[in-house]
């Protein structure tokens, strides 16, 4: 099928030969002007998928306690970076503020940073948020220095770019994506680059191993980061706690499965997250990593289940029915539970973050 991006991959393709899957996922998800991101709001029923924020206003609580608690371990300290990558529509950041207000100088010390792409994802923030002055940033490099910073990263890692290795017959090959006529795309391999020698998880077998440069440089810069101003960053995504061989790159349009290969630009692309391979490079930028741990075990230790019983003490039959719901699916193991799981980094050596007292 046919969209306004794939008439600018092909003619990239014809210029300059097969594009590698990375390059790919990159222009299908923030092309300038036909990008995913870039183009539409993808949350909510109405949208493409719904994650963790939108499905209960638990999990930024949960969320926020966490942050609170790590402030103060951190001795308080009277001003700090609270940054979010990937913010979506701002629901999560709201709900951490929410959850903090009561937190006595938390929010006097906090600086409100959020980092996005997105133009309709901007808007949606800044209507949430008005009451807390955030400000926009395009990466890590533009935060204010010299002061701690807190991180969170829902379901961001899963959509930077992956490159996918094929051992065919013995023999590694690259992904790539190739035109057949003149607009529509197709799989084709081509020898791995004598230059590139990836890290490759290699059992004997033939398969498929997935590798992010992308989200290898974006941990390097949070380790590099908190190395040089303090504090932690939390990470809460789908994917797998051991490096492993695997095809997980898949496309998400209204809430189904589609090829990566359909209508460019209009599906969101993501792939698991590889959980050790961030706590390899995060242990020898020589920062401390908790986890990580599965999304139930962490929102559970938090306290997670009580403030539900909180909310549904004052709500309506069918209000405490959705507190529920929500629940369930956020802690479920057959539901959101299992599948995420979150890991933190952190400068300090003396703290222990709260959720991680049980790793993978």
């Amino acid at each position: 099928m046919s969209s306004p991006l794939l008439k600018v991959i092909a003619r990239n393709i014809q210029d300059h030969g097969p594009m590698d899957l990375g390059e790919y996922m990159a222009l299908c998800l923030s092309h300038p002007e036909h990008g995913y991101y870039m183009t539409r709001d993808p949350f909510g029923r109405g949208g493409d998928f719904i994650t963790a924020p939108e499905v209960s206003q638990l999990f930024g609580e949960m969320i926020g306690v966490w942050f609170a608690d790590l402030w103060i371990k951190m001795g308080s300290p009277p001003e700090f970076v609270l940054l979010e990558c990937g913010p979506g529509r701002g629901t999560l950041m709201a709900d951490i503020l929410r959850a903090t207000k009561s937190v006595k100088g938390f929010h006097e010390a906090a600086q409100i940073h959020l980092m996005e792409i997105s133009p309709v994802l901007k808007a949606a923030q800044k209507a949430v948020l008005a009451d807390y002055d955030p400000h926009w940033i395009d990466d890590l490099s533009a935060l204010p220095p010299s002061v701690p910073v807190l991180i969170v990263a829902n379901e961001f890692l899963d959509a930077l770019p992956v490159r996918q290795l094929e051992r065919r017959g013995g023999q590694w090959m690259e992904r790539t994506v190739s035109l057949l006529g003149d607009d529509m795309l197709m799989p084709s391999y081509k020898p791995l680059d004598d230059a590139w020698k990836p890290d490759i998880i290699d059992n004997g077998k033939d398969g498929v191993f997935e590798i992010s440069l992308v989200l290898n440089q974006v941990i390097k810069s949070v380790d590099i980061l908190l190395k040089k101003q303090g504090g932690a960053a939390l990470f809460i995504d789908y994917g797998h706690t051991q490096s492993a061989m695997g095809d997980t790159l898949q496309a998400v349009k209204t809430h189904r499965f589609a090829s990566i290969f359909d209508t460019p630009g209009e599906c969101d692309i993501t792939a698991h997250v590889d959980f050790e391979n961030i706590k390899k490079i995060a242990m020898a930028d020589g920062v401390n990593v908790h986890g990580p741990v599965t999304q139930s075990t962490f929102l559970i230790e938090l306290g997670i289940r009580v403030r539900a019983e909180a909310l549904k003490a004052g709500a309506k039959p069918d209000q405490a029915k959705q507190i529920e719901e929500g629940l369930i699916r956020l802690i479920d193991t057959a539901q959101m539970g299992t599948l995420f799981k979150v890991l933190a980094l952190c400068d300090d050596p003396q703290i222990m973050p709260a959720g991680f007292h049980e790793s993978l």
